[in-house]
């Protein structure tokens, strides 16, 4: 089941549903807008000659756009941004991040494969963004890139997020992978 705009801001006061900072206008009928974040992790493609999954990369460059409070992403670039929102999923829900139609109707995909967002997750979401367009797009710190729905499990997970070795609970700013603790023993 879907939780209704009713739903979420009753999630929110009851202490169930953890977004932060919370405003209740960017609650919409099934979902809440999420807000870009000034901080962005770029690639630095030239410091190695392929990305080996089984090791630990440190190739990305932390831009932060405080100061201008916008930044350009050039076509077919790749670079991983962040919810300006803290947010925690209780064990009864799941919640799904997904891109605002304006923002995909210009080209911009915010997620590359990771739209779920587990029970028991908590902290800033990574967003994975890609500029489809043959033009640059100028986006800015504040506005609204993309949406998170929630949804109601049958039953509480007897492991939530971040109790079995999770990568990434906790999290803040945009996160690098941290694929390749999935080959350490």
């Amino acid at each position: 089941m879907v939780l209704s705009d009713d739903d979420i801001k009753k999630g929110v006061k009851n202490g169930n549903i953890g977004i932060d900072p919370y405003d209740e206008k960017s609650v919409q009928p099934s979902s809440y807008d999420l807000h870009l974040d000034s901080k962005f992790l770029l690639f630095k493609n030239y410091k190695i000659g392929v990305y080996d999954v089984k090791e630990k990369n440190d190739i990305n460059e932390l831009v932060d756009v405080s100061n201008d409070g916008f930044f350009i992403i050039h076509p077919g670039e790749f670079i991983l941004g962040s919810t300006l929102e803290k947010v925690s999923i209780p064990g009864n829900l799941v919640a799904r991040i997904e891109g605002k139609s304006s923002v995909g109707r210009i080209g911009l995909i915010i997620h590359a494969t990771a739209g779920y967002v587990d029970p028991g997750f908590s902290g800033n979401l990574t967003l994975e963004m890609t500029n489809l367009l043959n033009i640059p797009i100028k986006i800015y710190t504040g506005m609204k890139i993309a949406q998170l729905a929630f949804f109601e499990m049958k039953s509480v997970p007897s492991t939530l997020y971040g109790n079995s070795g999770n990568k990434y609970k906790g999290q803040r700013g945009p996160t690098q992978s941290r694929i390749w603790k999935d080959f350490v023993s």
